[in-house]
């Protein structure tokens, strides 16, 4: 009698290079989970099909690093928001620039189409969002409200309601048709970075960098549950298509979740680092994550993986309609959204559109054309993608595989267990290794184990630790702490009594004068609230201390550096390149020889920062998108 061969839950589809330089944004179609659109540095965006080497179709236009793509449900049309503030949409059937949409002012951070009618929105770091007409080439409407970049928009499944999720820790619900705020969900203490509506009932979960999942009930307006405790930052949710459960891509793993009461199904290790989003086909999840030019794609067979409390409450192998199903006695509570059977009507026109909204009729779009091209790269799967959806079949339509799981050689993972693993070269990281960049936000203090606490047992029977020993151990630092904290609150005190005198320069040279970066930081958070104390003698102080911030390994220490070093460039540089520009006095003029020094020495200063800048601009997230527009700002100097 043969073996059965045992095969993998989790494993690792492909790795491929996806472009010239860092990749910033990708998406997977959702309908089909087989076409993965990326958008890079090189101002490209490439698409793929899932498990195939070569890139099927390169689309060029952008002029600045793309940071944001977007598939439409058939998987037809496809949209990519750039560094600038641009916007275009491509229609992959005829393999051409569709539209250019011009308004933003900053990054696009987020996109999203519409589920029937030709409609997107974008969410930008200039806070607003926007909902643009593919048709008509203008912007519907305009929604303010957040006051901080607009990470993530999805529209409800009935297409009614628009969710954002900005980092200013909250959720805002919006609804279409009225042009106006419906709800707003705080209790976040962290950017929020992905919000998902429930495929059936009116329930929104949002995932945040403060590591917890929020299930919002949207008939009620309230929290229903609240998950805490992630391995990480939450930034890629998606509910099971017959909305059973919710999964959570963490760090090296996938989480899978109720809500009603909050608990954890299942855990799968999962070697895929940050993943970046997540598509449910046939029974299987993938998930795609990238690193610099590469990305990488994720296989986990969900087969073998609990999505419910019970084996008998099991609904994803039923069968049957929705209808048949919400009869059922375990049907949720909440209202089920109202699918249109057409297109939906467009949204109401609140507000006329500025001129700097609209677009000329025939010369942009011509202009479009010579600028923007779709260069196809694979014809045979082009053809094979895009091309028979404009035929008309006969017979039902191919059904897209499985991918198949690789066998779990038994023998192999019993040699691979026995041997000690390496520190450094474990497939998984050291959960207490100490991290190049220690988040600003966390629920555990760093690299502290308790054995370090804990004298160590160098006889085998000496199992039991005597408490008074154990005591001893702890206290040991317990002094060490409690000086370095009484110093630091000595060293606010001062810097504070010389703050209440009023000369915010003084104080600010006390603080550099003390040598303790967290005292600047903690100095430095409360002047960037106040742009008005800003003066160009403080920057001849800040700036090198800014140069360490960025520098440092703290992330809250870098965010407050990028927030400084902006504010900065956004009022200082250009008043700093006109005093550097002008031709000399006549005549001897105190005042304005100390204004040119101290201009020399800030110009001199920033260019020092502005390698630094250019270097980390490169990384990827949240940090890399505030270096790039540091880099940006700081255009001029080059």
């Amino acid at each position: 009698m043969a073996t059965p061969v045992v095969t993998k839950t989790a494993w690792k589809l492909q790795e491929i290079v996806a472009h010239a330089s860092n990749v910033s944004s990708l998406v997977l179609g959702k309908a089909s989970g087989r076409l993965l659109a990326t958008g890079g540095d090189d101002c490209r965006v490439n698409l793929w099909s899932i498990n195939k080497p070569n890139c099927i179709m390169s689309l060029t236009g952008h002029t600045s690093p793309v940071e944001s793509v977007r598939l439409n449900t058939p998987e037809e049309l496809i949209v990519a928001g750039s560094q600038s503030g641009s916007i275009r949409v491509w229609d992959l059937e005829a393999a051409k620039i569709l539209r250019t949409l011009m308004g933003h002012k900053a990054n696009i951070c987020s996109l999203d189409f519409h589920p029937y009618g030709e409609f997107v929105a974008s969410g930008s770091q200039d806070t607003n969002i926007k909902l643009w007409d593919i048709r008509r080439k203008g912007c519907v409407f305009r929604y303010r409200g957040h006051s901080q970049a607009v990470r993530c928009l999805r529209f409800s499944p009935d297409g009614k309601w628009l969710a954002s999720a900005a980092d200013d820790h909250t959720v805002k619900l919006w609804d279409l048709t009225a042009g106006k705020m419906m709800s707003e969900f705080p209790g976040h203490t962290g950017p929020v970075n992905v919000v998902e509506f429930h495929p059936n009932e009116y329930l929104l979960a949002s995932g945040s960098s403060d590591r917890t999942i929020r299930f919002w009930d949207l008939e009620k307006f309230q929290v229903v549950s609240c998950i805490e405790g992630e391995p990480g930052p939450v930034r890629s949710v998606l509910f099971n298509p017959d909305g059973c459960c919710l999964y959570s891509g963490c760090q090296d793993s996938l989480r899978v979740y109720g809500w009603e009461p909050e608990r954890c199904f299942d855990v799968v290790l999962v070697s895929w680092g940050k993943v970046a989003d997540l598509a449910v086909c046939n029974d299987q999840l993938i998930g795609v994550a990238f690193s610099q030019s590469n990305v990488s794609s994720y296989v986990v067979d969900l087969t073998r993986v609990t999505r419910t409390g019970t084996v008998a409450q099991d609904l994803v192998q039923d069968s049957r309609p929705l209808a048949q199903q919400s009869a059922h006695p375990s049907a949720p509570l909440r209202r089920i959204y109202e699918r249109p059977s057409t297109a939906c009507s467009k949204p109401q026109r609140v507000k006329q559109n500025s001129e700097s909204e609209r677009r000329s009729p025939s010369s942009e779009d011509d202009r479009d054309e010579r600028e923007s091209r779709a260069e196809i790269q694979n014809a045979e799967e082009y053809n094979e993608i895009f091309q028979p959806k404009n035929s008309i079949s006969r017979t039902p339509p191919r059904r897209s595989e499985p991918f198949p799981a690789p066998p779990e050689d038994d023998t192999a993972t019993a040699k691979e267990a026995a041997k000690p693993s390496p520190p450094m070269d474990s497939q998984f990281p050291v959960p207490n290794a100490e991290p190049a960049i220690i988040p600003a936000t966390r629920n555990e203090p760093i690299g502290l184990k308790a054995s370090d606490f804990l004298p160590a047992v160098k006889i085998p029977q000496q199992a039991e630790l005597v408490d008074e020993d154990a005591m001893s151990q702890i206290r040991k630092g317990h002094d060490t702490m409690c000086v370095v904290l009484t110093s630091r609150h000595k060293n606010l005190d001062t810097v504070r009594a010389v703050w209440t005198t009023g000369d915010i320069k003084t104080s600010v040279d006390s603080a550099v004068a003390i040598n303790d970066l967290s005292v600047v930081v903690d100095l430095l958070n409360i002047v960037n609230q106040k742009a008005s104390l800003w003066k160009l003698d403080l920057c001849t102080t800040v700036l090198p201390q800014i140069e360490k911030l960025l520098q440092s390994k703290y992330e809250s220490y870098v965010q407050t550096g990028c927030t400084s070093l902006k504010l900065i460039l956004q009022r200082f540089l250009p008043l700093i390149t006109d005093i550097l520009a002008a031709p000399p006095s006549v005549g001897v003029d105190i005042s304005r020889e100390e204004r040119l020094h101290k201009c020399r020495l800030c110009y001199k200063q920033l260019k020092s920062i502005s390698g630094l800048v250019k270097s980390k601009s490169a990384l990827s997230g949240r940090h890399g998108s505030a270096f790039r527009e540091l880099h940006l700002l700081m255009a001029s100097l080059d």
